[in-house]
């Protein structure tokens, strides 16, 4: 049975407010005690009203996010002809000739950033426009001057919390109840709250940001359920070696296509073995090309497919084929009625009744794909220690030979191969929201 008119009403205010993004981040919950996680259910009208959405309406939530952010920063963002958000007037260049750079030139194009990402062996430049030049015209001009090269918008990817600052007064020390896991791993998001108890004993590389890096609660969460650990806490790879790339930066253009090729760049370069990527858009070519060459020299990308519904078409990362997308269950391990669906996914894993660290609060209670692709990423990561195409396919098929099916017999388009990374929901939390 679909919602009434006034609740549709009231999720998509809730997402105009900033609460429903690409990945859905529910409110953080306030704990007094470091040695108790939350585990009181999700708001039940929340749930409830999820539970039951429409999935047309689970897909628009998105669009209203997407709605409000171009209305808000409309001098440096816009919407592609598909809606996707865009950074006004730039076309970012895979590796361009100095044939192609002096034709764009001479078009009047201005030549901008220029990186080379060392790691990849690639590099991007990123192109302005002409003055009174859309920035559809200007892709389709540089496309046609040069149709052996590479060019796309410079797309904006988007994550899901609120961006916070500083951790809460007070918050206190939670003894570190493991042994750190030998391996390194990798995440593609917003800022992570270094002092957070959960990453006592962690080592931290921080990427992105001239400056520092900017906490986030959707990064911080992320990472928690990665790495962190704790008496009463921890990620699917407690303890790894977390190499963090803040793609955002408390920046209006913050997830643009530059910022994550340079992130990539930096994994290659600091030999990454697994990287996640909790972050969901439109195809792109420039990003395709860049997760081919990452995963061809051995590296694992684990992506999270996006929370647009059922009957919503692919998002990317996630949909390439390169790539391992994961969707989320609930605590009865009954997939997300957000999650999006499709051949593409291939594995699932815990998303929604789940604690992870929070930064205006000590922990929260979240739900979305967003949370789900770091425990499968941290359970990859174990199994890796250094880059190899053949160990990383092996971690894969034992994966896979580790899941549990679910749905249709055998692999399907909402579960994948199966649920993985079950056990990493503490028991406690499994029997007080299952009802």
């Amino acid at each position: 049975m679909f919602p009434t008119k006034s609740i549709a009403f009231a999720i998509l205010l809730l997402a105009a407010s900033g609460w429903a993004r690409a990945q859905v981040a529910l409110p953080q919950v306030q704990v007094p005690d470091l040695r108790r996680l939350p585990t009181e259910p999700l708001n039940r009208t929340v749930n409830g009203v999820l539970d039951r959405a429409d999935p047309q309406q689970l897909r628009e939530l998105r669009q209203v996010r997407i709605r409000n952010l171009l209305r808000t920063n409309r001098a440096v963002l816009e919407a592609d002809p598909r809606g996707a958000p865009i950074v006004r007037a730039q076309i970012v260049a895979l590796s361009p000739t100095e044939t192609a750079l002096d034709r764009a030139r001479a078009a009047g194009f201005g030549i901008g950033r220029t990186r080379s990402l060392e790691g990849l062996d690639v590099s991007i430049v990123v192109l302005q426009a002409p003055p009174g030049m859309s920035t559809r015209r200007a892709l389709e001009r540089l496309r046609r001057a040069d149709p052996e090269g590479t060019y796309d918008y410079n797309h904006v990817y988007l994550d899901s919390g609120e961006v916070g600052v500083g951790a809460p007064e007070g918050l206190g020390t939670a003894p570190v109840g493991t042994t750190a896991i030998a391996t390194k791993v990798g995440l593609i998001d917003g800022g992570v709250q270094r002092s957070h108890p959960v990453f006592n004993g962690v080592t931290v590389h921080e990427h992105g940001c001239t400056g520092g890096a900017i906490p986030s609660a959707h990064g911080t969460a992320v990472a928690s359920l990665l790495v962190g650990q704790g008496n009463v806490f921890r990620g699917a790879a407690p303890g790894a070696e977390l190499f963090a790339a803040d793609v955002y930066c408390g920046l209006a253009t913050g997830g643009a296509l530059d910022s994550l090729a340079e992130a990539f760049a930096w994994m290659s370069r600091e030999r990454v073995p697994v990287i996640n990527i909790s972050l969901v858009g439109p195809a792109n070519a420039l990003l395709e090309q860049i997760v081919r060459v990452v995963t061809t020299r051995g590296h694992i990308v684990v992506a999270a497919v996006g929370n647009d519904g059922p009957s919503a078409p692919p998002l990317f990362p996630a949909a390439y084929p390169e790539v391992v997308a994961v969707t989320g269950v609930d605590a009865k391990q009954r997939v997300l009625v957000e999650a999006c669906r499709g051949k593409h996914v291939d594995f699932s894993a815990p998303g929604a009744n789940m604690s992870a660290a929070g930064i205006d609060a000590p922990f929260g209670i979240v739900r979305g794909t967003s949370f789900a692709a770091p425990i499968v990423a941290g359970l990859l990561a174990r199994q890796l220690s250094a880059i190899d195409k053949k160990q990383a396919d092996a971690a894969l098929a034992n994966l896979v030979a580790q899941a549990t099916d679910l749905g249709a017999p055998g692999v399907d388009k909402i579960y994948g191969h199966g649920l993985v990374g079950d056990e990493l929901r503490p028991s406690e939390q499994l029997s007080s929201t299952t009802r």
